[in-house]
């Protein structure tokens, strides 16, 4: 847009504060804005003697066409433009890279609540706490709370029909300690609720209240003359204070503090934040800011505050290395020079300058962003909404018809993550038919996700063109998942991605990263499905062999199959070692068998 342009409409931009947006002429989102004064802010981008950085210069180059919004106070004004900046993602507008995944501590939303730590995040309705820095912590709060108070670590539904009809029994967990079995209904749901509780406490720093409770049931058994159970509470209550004197290092009158610093050089930006509740630092983390428009300071630090409070509204204070212009929720600025907030700061500073070190000297981190840009690229060259972090790519395979399975292989962060292949035997389909091979085995997978409360990919890739995508498709829509999952089909000789609905495919540059991933994938469930398919196989010819033995049952087949896995191992076994493993009258048999093979009988 040119300023012979913008000052046709100038004139009817209003002099309130609000928001307003850029875009260019593809309509896509280049900047989003918040002003007092939105006349006089957008006319400043426009008035050349006052633009200085050559981004904005360009940015300007791109708009045409502006569009505002009026609220009632800069409040609103600065809650409107961070909720959108977060879901359109405007081209110039700040964003923070995050590099790394850090460990949750979760409170599942279930009856008999599981404590566990993880990376993923869902909003399934349970409490998360976190992030922490490092595994290591995580693992020691986690096991310094289930010492405390025994949990269950089943998956069990324990729904009070079941427990009352007493469909389960307690596993070794509980003979060893680790669990109350309220599977046997042996701990109350109020019971194990109060240890839930006490847990909460402990890992939001309210530590004494938890040692109050302690020590009185301590003295309550000490009293009933139950010393074992009193100096089990006397340990616990020991291991409390060990843990508390490592955790709680400033005031424990601080609540609900965030502290953030920055470190900044010619090439990075690094924030890190502290999270304070009852004098504990309870997360820490560090990002990586990228600046669009050459943002002060100041700037950065406001965009990150905003979005951070947003998402947590108990915020009450935030000190900071200078002032900013505003925040909402009238939380307090607090910009120390002296004292324990000054240090407090110090330590936020020397986070986020180790950060930055780690970023210019750790080859990881590089190989972490060249993860990162082929994923994001993949996102722009599919138009997916969020980045693909886990991906997961079908393939069938079945030779002249027989033995047909599948493969489902998983990459999580543009990596095999193997752990979470799987394998299918095909069930419902009479010969070899990919279609309805493709649909029965996406149903299955899914459904059973969905079951399972697992989280879902971002993206589903199929091996094979329109046919394989529609019937797939199908599945998905079955399930209600056709619009929470991107699924394409890839082709094999050009390399044609198939979308649903789409009857061109697109083609995608064959020296492109984001194709090579896809490539990767589709080989990668190549391989796994026929080596899969290939196992089977053998095994159904050795089995086939193996029954025609008179006097051979399946139990006895399946069991040297287990132990042995191929004839020719069976070969090689003694007769004792036979005679050990099936009975002295099969072994009999099967050497007997053996021997008329080879034509010493």
């Amino acid at each position: 847009m040119t300023l012979d342009e913008f000052l046709v409409i100038r004139e009817s931009l209003p002099e309130q504060p609000g928001v307003y947006r850029y875009f260019d002429s593809e309509e896509n989102w280049l900047y989003v804005g918040k002003a007092k004064n939105i006349k006089k802010r957008v006319s400043q981008y426009f008035l050349e003697n006052k633009i200085v950085a050559t981004r904005i210069k360009l940015m300007v180059k791109q708009i045409a066409r502006i569009d505002v919004t009026i609220v009632p106070n800069e409040n609103d004004a600065l809650i409107l433009e961070n909720s959108l900046i977060k879901e359109n993602q405007p081209k110039y507008n700040i964003r923070l890279k995050d590099d790394k995944t850090y460990p949750f501590i979760v409170i599942k939303n279930e009856r008999f609540p599981r404590i566990f730590f993880t990376r993923k995040y869902y909003k399934d309705g349970s409490e998360y706490l976190g992030p922490y820095t490092s595994v290591i912590t995580a693992k020691d709060i986690f096991n310094t709370i289930t010492t405390l108070f025994p949990l269950r670590t089943c998956t069990l539904s324990l729904a009070k029909e079941s427990i009352d009809k007493k469909k389960f029994r307690a596993c070794l967990e509980y003979h060893i300690g680790n669990c109350l079995a309220p599977c046997e209904n042996k701990q109350t749901e109020e019971e194990y609720a109060q240890n839930i509780r006490k847990i909460k406490d402990i890992l939001k720093g309210k530590f004494s209240q938890v040692k109050d409770y302690m020590k009185a049931q301590m003295d309550k058994t000490a009293d009933q003359l139950e010393f074992e159970a009193a100096e089990e509470w006397k340990v616990k209550l020991k291991k409390l204070d060990e843990f508390e004197t490592k955790s709680v290092i400033f005031n424990p009158k601080w609540n609900h503090i965030l502290a953030v610093n920055l470190y900044t050089t010619e090439a990075k930006c690094i924030i890190n934040y502290l999270y304070i509740e009852n004098g504990t630092i309870i997360s820490s983390k560090s990002l990586e800011v990228e600046r669009k428009l050459d943002e002060s300071n100041a700037e950065v630090l406001e965009t990150f505050i905003t979005q951070f409070i947003l998402s947590h509204a108990e915020i009450e204070e935030v000190v900071l290395p200078e002032e900013v212009s505003e925040l909402p929720n009238k939380v307090r600025q607090v910009i120390p020079l002296l004292g324990d907030k000054k240090k407090l700061l110090d330590i936020s500073y020397t986070n986020a300058r180790s950060f930055a070190m780690t970023l210019f000297t750790d080859p990881k981190f590089d190989k972490k962003r060249k993860e990162f840009n082929v994923l994001k690229e993949l996102q722009d060259k599919l138009r997916l909404n969020q980045l693909p972090i886990h991906i997961e790519c079908f393939d069938n395979s079945n030779i002249q018809g027989t033995n047909p399975v599948s493969a489902c292989v998983v990459f999580k962060n543009g990596k095999p993550a193997k752990r979470d292949y799987r394998h299918f035997h095909i069930k419902t389909v009479i010969g070899p038919d990919d279609f309805a091979s493709m649909k029965e085995i996406v149903n299955r997978r899914y459904k059973r996700m969905i079951e399972e409360n697992e989280s879902l990919p971002q993206l589903i890739v199929i091996d094979g063109g329109k046919g394989q995508l529609s019937h797939a498709l199908e599945a998905l829509k079955e399930l209600e998942l056709e619009t929470k999952v991107t699924i394409v089909g890839v082709a094999k000789k050009l390399e044609e991605i198939y979308f649903k609905d789409d009857p061109i495919p697109m083609y995608i540059d064959k020296k492109s990263p984001a194709l090579k991933l896809i490539q990767q994938m589709r080989d990668e469930a190549h391989r796994f499905g026929l080596s899969f398919h290939r196992q089977i196989r053998s095994k159904s010819m050795i089995q086939s062999s193996l029954t025609d033995i008179d006097g051979i049952g399946k139990t006895t087949i399946t069991k040297l199959l287990q132990h042995y896995k191929s004839i020719a191992n069976m070969r090689l076994a003694t007769s004792d070692e036979l005679t050990e493993l099936i009975g002295r009258k099969r072994s009999d048999i099967l050497l007997s068998y053996f021997a008329r093979l080879d034509g010493k009988e």
